[in-house]
């Protein structure tokens, strides 16, 4: 945990911001605080009837008094306890709601950032944010708000009734208020600090746990099993540290209120007994009822200090979610324009692009891509081919210069009308948990079965699908880890035939598949770039050399453009360079 957020105070604009996250069950919220209130006279009503039975009633031999006062005193109760239900009840039900629909609004917030938040947040503290941080907010209003609310107006009321009964005895009592309430601050401050570090080390360990179970393969083949159990086996360690931490101060506390509650008792009895005896001093019923409100008094300061490092967890974990919300990366989609159809003309006018300031990935790009047509990209590692596909989606919005697609900047379309005209096929194709169906449609209910199938054929996946358990229905289980790399490419593709884009981008899609399944797809690619344009990131000389154009890209610039025969006639050209040392042995 940072050390501004070891110090940070109270912050009532934050409070009062997860506050309006009640908004909508304010009826639910005003019903739990009027239980609360409620709640105090009813428990003070017990140990005020136990003394007005031995005061009035037993010490005069009134039976049938005493009788009906202890009907009184069970009604009492049993009222109580109905109310202390239905307060438990309805607080946790308004937590739960709120939660609900908090955690929905932050994971569609989470949706709709641009891509560069998530290049640098790691996965598990963003899933920190949507789950454990949201679940410690319900805790603001089950066990924070509500409840210290209720424990004070209870701590009021008792101290009330106590005076009013016997000013002499509830001094004595107070005496040693001052050291319970010293323990009670010394103990907030330390479970603070703790609770502060057990979620740091909460956070540590869900992104350490997804980055190493996603990278498994990669711990596996280079055998840093060990390296990484270490790594696991110290971020335990500290997390455990943090927990025994806070243990170790819970065991310190409670005893220690015990100790000054049973003092507090002592000197109440020690000094009621003797003023029993005085003429005019408190009643009997009064010294038996003393020792009820005593406990009544010692409960609520007892856990006050724990709930107001609840709620102050709860506030600390609500900051962390707002930052996330405060954000301000979020996809921008300010244009209006969505014709239904597109021609699919794509040019790039002068565009440049940098992921971080002026380090430019794409330098004065320019190209025009009619209707129809393949463009195929090659070059080096880090040229910027996969950046040229990122920015005609708006995955990341370019610096300089204009992207238009049928005469019109896409900064002027609508964001996802747009991206619904096009499709990319990855090279790491990314599967979902669910079915083979749900990869291909991703749940959209537009697209029938039939419409899959069709496509699947036309892409030639139709028959491995088939054989598979369950067909269509078979479950391919996190990121499709039971099909071959082959298999998951041809379902992609069937991902993609079945959107119908106009614009389709291939983006090494054939790079990981074998020779044999690549000889499958390749004529399902030709059908699938049929009068479509297209933009192919490729190795392979198969898909690029039927291209209308080939783009030679280095260090971010435009070296050479033009067709597959033209480009390899050049002497000392970069692409004729990269065809002879990576395709001509494919065509031997």
């Amino acid at each position: 945990m940072p050390e501004q957020d070891q110090k940070k105070k109270f912050d009532l604009s934050l409070f009062g911001r997860v506050l309006q996250l009640a908004v909508p069950y304010k009826k639910v919220a005003i019903s739990a605080v009027l239980l609360a209130i409620l709640l105090v006279p009813l428990a003070i009503a017990r140990p005020f009837i136990v003394q007005n039975i031995v005061d009035d009633y037993i010490l005069v031999g009134d039976v049938d008094g005493m009788t009906f006062m202890a009907a009184v005193l069970c009604g009492i109760i049993v009222l109580e306890a109905l109310c202390r239900y239905t307060f438990i009840y309805s607080s946790n039900w308004l937590g739960q709601s709120i939660i609900r629909d908090f955690r929905v609004r932050v994971f569609r917030y989470i949706n709709s950032l641009k891509l560069s938040y998530f290049d640098k947040t790691p996965i598990g503290a963003s899933t920190t944010r949507a789950i454990s941080d949201i679940q410690s907010i319900n805790s603001i209003f089950t066990e924070g708000v509500l409840t210290i609310m209720a424990d004070l107006l209870s701590i009021i009321g008792i101290l009330g009734v106590m005076i009013y009964t016997s000013w002499k005895l509830t001094l004595i009592v107070l005496t040693t208020m001052p050291f319970l309430m010293l323990a009670s601050y010394i103990f907030k401050e330390a479970v603070k600090k703790s609770f502060q570090r057990v979620r740091t080390q909460i956070q540590k360990m869900n992104a350490f746990l997804q980055e190493r179970i996603t990278g498994m393969r990669i711990v596996q083949i280079f055998n840093a099993e060990q390296h990484e159990r270490e790594k696991f086996a110290e971020i335990n360690k500290e997390y455990r540290g943090a927990n025994v931490d806070a243990i170790l101060y819970y065991a310190i506390f409670f005893p220690v209120v015990e100790i000054i509650a049973a003092a507090s008792l002592a000197l109440m009895v020690w000094w009621g007994a003797q003023d029993v005896a005085r003429e005019g001093g408190v009643t009997l019923g009064a010294l038996i009822a003393f020792p009820i409100y005593i406990q009544m008094l010692f409960r609520p300061i007892r856990v006050l200090a724990d709930k107001f490092n609840t709620l102050q967890m709860g506030l600390v974990a609500a900051e962390r979610v707002f930052a996330v919300l405060d954000r301000t990366d979020v996809i921008e989609n300010n244009g209006s324009f969505a014709p239904e159809t597109i021609e699919g003309r794509v040019s790039f006018k002068n565009v440049w692009f940098a992921y971080v300031a002026k380090e430019w990935i794409l330098k004065d790009i320019s190209f025009d891509l009619k209707v129809g047509e393949t463009l195929a990209i090659v070059g080096s590692t880090g040229s910027g081919k996969t950046t040229i596909t990122n920015v005609i989606n708006r995955f990341y919005e370019f610096q300089k210069g204009s992207i238009e697609v049928d005469g019109t900047d896409i900064r002027e379309y609508d964001l996802y009308a747009l991206r619904s005209k096009m499709a990319m096929v990855l090279q790491d194709v990314f599967l979902f948990t669910g079915t083979v169906l749900d990869n291909i449609t991703l749940r959209d209910p537009s697209i029938s079965r039939e419409q899959v199938i069709e496509a699947s054929k036309l892409i030639g996946a139709h028959e491995f699908i088939d054989r598979l358990p369950g067909s269509y229905d078979y479950d391919v289980q996190e990121r499709g880890a039971t099909l071959s790399m082959g298999q998951r490419q041809l379902i992609s593709f069937v991902r993609a035939l079945v959107f119908d884009p106009d614009i389709l981008i291939l983006d090494e899609a054939t790079s990981s598949v074998d020779p044999e399944t690549e000889g499958v797809i390749q004529h399902a690619i030709e059908k699938l770039m049929d009068r479509r344009t297209s933009i192919v990131i490729a190795h392979r000389l198969s898909t690029i050399r039927n291209a209308d154009n080939i783009m030679v890209l280095e260090k971010g610039e435009i070296q050479e453009l033009g067709p597959h025969e033209e480009l390899v006639e050049l002497e000392g050209g970069r692409y004729r360079e990269l065809y002879e040392m990576q395709f001509l042995e494919a065509v031997e």
